[in-house]
C-alpha cells in the first residue's frame, strides 16, 4: 500500500514558518531533512545523497534506475532573503497565515512553493522513471549550495533541468548572469579641519562611481538584454572629522556574457586600489524551439527573468541540457514585504510537474 501524497498546503506553511535566511546552514540543514523526511514516506525508493560541507548543506535524491538514462533534474534551493522590517509586515513573516487563498510570509513566493510543488510530483512518480530532485542552499548569496553539488551532479547523466523559481506557473527560458565586486580606493587620514594634509579615499571611490555611469562598458543580447550595474553598498570612515582613508562600494552587475570587461574596467581606474569577485554567475539560456520545451504544459515567457537562480551554476555541469525557470508565486513580491504565494498556483504547479515526470522521457 502506498503512502499518502503529501498536502501541499501543510507542507508549504510548515516550510515558510520555519526560518531559512541565507548564511544559516542550521536551519536550512533541518528544512532539507524535512523534505527529505516527506520523500522518504512518500517515495522511499529515492536514494538519498547529502553534501559534507557543514557551512553549505545541500541534498541530492535520485530515483534507482539505470544511470546512463538521461535524468530530468529538478533544483531547488531552500534559503531566503530576511525579512527586513518585521514591523512594517501585515503578517507575521514566519507565520504562514492561510488567508485570501494565499500562504503569506517569507519565502512563500521564492521559493518554498516550487520546493512544495516538486516534492509533490516526486512523490507521484513511477520509481522506474528517471528523475533527480537537487535540494540546496544559500542560493540567494549567490548559489553557493549548487557550487558545492555541482559534482555530484556532474556525475549524474541529465536530459533537462527545471528550476522552480517563482514564475507565475509561466516557462522562462534564461536569465542574465551576476558579477558582484567589492571595489576599493586607499587615501590617507587626517583631521577633518585640515583635509588638504589627508587624501580622502571616499572622494576618489565616487569619482569613480560618477564615471562608472558613462563609461562602464555594458554589453547587450538580444534575449537577455542589456547589461546593467547597481552600486548597491558604500563603506568609509568612521567619524566626520577624520579624512577617511579607505572606502569600499558591493557592486551587482547583471551580465549577458562572462563580465571580463566589466572587471577589467574597475581595475583599470586610477583611484581603484583592489578589486574582489564575491559573485561570478554565468548567463543562462535556453532556445524557445527545443522540442523539450515545446512538449511543457505551460505558456512560454517572451522575456528572461530579472533575477538569477541555480541555473547558472548548473549550466557548466548539465552540458547541452535544457533549462527553464518554471515555477509558481508571483515575482513582484519576491524579497518584498508582505510575501505570499497563491494556494492555487501551487496545486497547479504540482499536478504540471506530477504530468511532465510522468511522461518522462518523452
Amino acid at each position: 500500500m502506498s503512502a499518502p501524497a503529501p498536502d501541499v498546503v501543510a507542507l508549504l506553511r510548515e516550510l515558510v514558518a520555519t526560518p531559512t535566511v541565507s548564511g544559516d546552514a542550521a536551519a536550512q540543514r533541518g528544512v532539507l531533512g524535512t523534505v527529505t523526511d516527506v520523500l522518504a514516506a512518500a517515495a522511499p525508493h529515492l536514494r538519498v545523497q547529502t553534501g559534507t560541507d557543514p557551512d553549505q548543506p545541500w541534498t541530492l535524491l535520485t530515483s534507482p534506475t539505470d544511470p546512463a538514462r538521461p535524468r530530468l533534474l529538478v533544483a531547488c534551493h531552500v534559503d531566503t532573503v530576511p525579512a527586513t522590517e518585521p514591523g512594517s509586515w501585515q503578517r507575521d513573516p514566519f507565520g504562514a497565515d492561510l488567508a485570501e487563498g494565499r500562504v503569506w510570509g517569507r519565502g512563500g513566493s521564492d521559493m518554498k512553493a516550487g520546493v512544495v510543488a516538486a516534492v509533490a510530483a516526486f512523490a507521484a512518480a513511477d520509481p522506474g522513471t528517471p528523475v533527480a530532485l537537487l535540494l540546496t542552499s544559500d542560493e540567494e548569496i549567490g548559489s553557493r549550495g549548487a557550487a558545492a553539488a555541482a559534482a555530484a551532479v556532474a556525475d549524474l547523466s541529465v536530459g533537462a533541468v527545471v528550476v522552480p523559481e517563482a514564475t507565475g506557473n509561466r516557462v522562462v527560458l534564461g536569465h542574465r548572469g551576476a558579477l558582484w565586486l567589492t571595489v576599493r580606493a586607499r587615501g590617507v587620514a587626517a583631521h577633518g579641519s585640515t583635509p588638504e594634509r589627508g587624501h580622502n579615499a571616499l572622494l576618489d571611490l565616487v569619482a569613480v562611481l560618477n564615471r562608472a555611469g558613462s563609461e562602464l562598458p555594458l554589453a547587450s543580447e538580444p534575449f537577455l538584454g542589456t547589461e546593467t550595474w547597481n552600486p548597491g553598498v558604500l563603506r568609509s570612515g568612521t567619524v566626520p572629522n577624520v579624512v577617511p582613508d579607505r572606502a569600499e562600494a558591493v557592486i551587482d552587475q547583471r551580465t549577458v556574457g562572462e563580465g571580463s570587461a566589466l572587471l577589467d574596467w574597475w581595475r583599470a581606474q586610477p583611484e581603484v586600489a583592489d578589486v574582489d569577485v564575491l559573485v561570478d554567475l554565468a548567463p543562462v539560456r535556453t532556445d524557445r524551439d527545443d522540442p523539450w520545451v515545446t512538449s511543457l504544459p505551460a505558456g512560454v515567457e517572451p522575456a528572461p527573468a530579472t533575477y538569477f537562480t541555480d541555473a547558472s551554476v548548473l549550466r557548466p555541469v548539465v552540458g547541452t541540457a535544457p533549462i527553464v525557470v518554471w515555477g509558481p508565486g508571483t515575482p513582484a513580491v519576491m524579497h518584498a514585504v508582505d510575501e505570499y504565494v497563491e494556494v492555487a498556483e501551487v496545486q497547479q504547479a504540482a499536478a504540471a510537474f506530477t504530468d511532465v515526470l510522468t511522461r518522462w522521457p518523452a
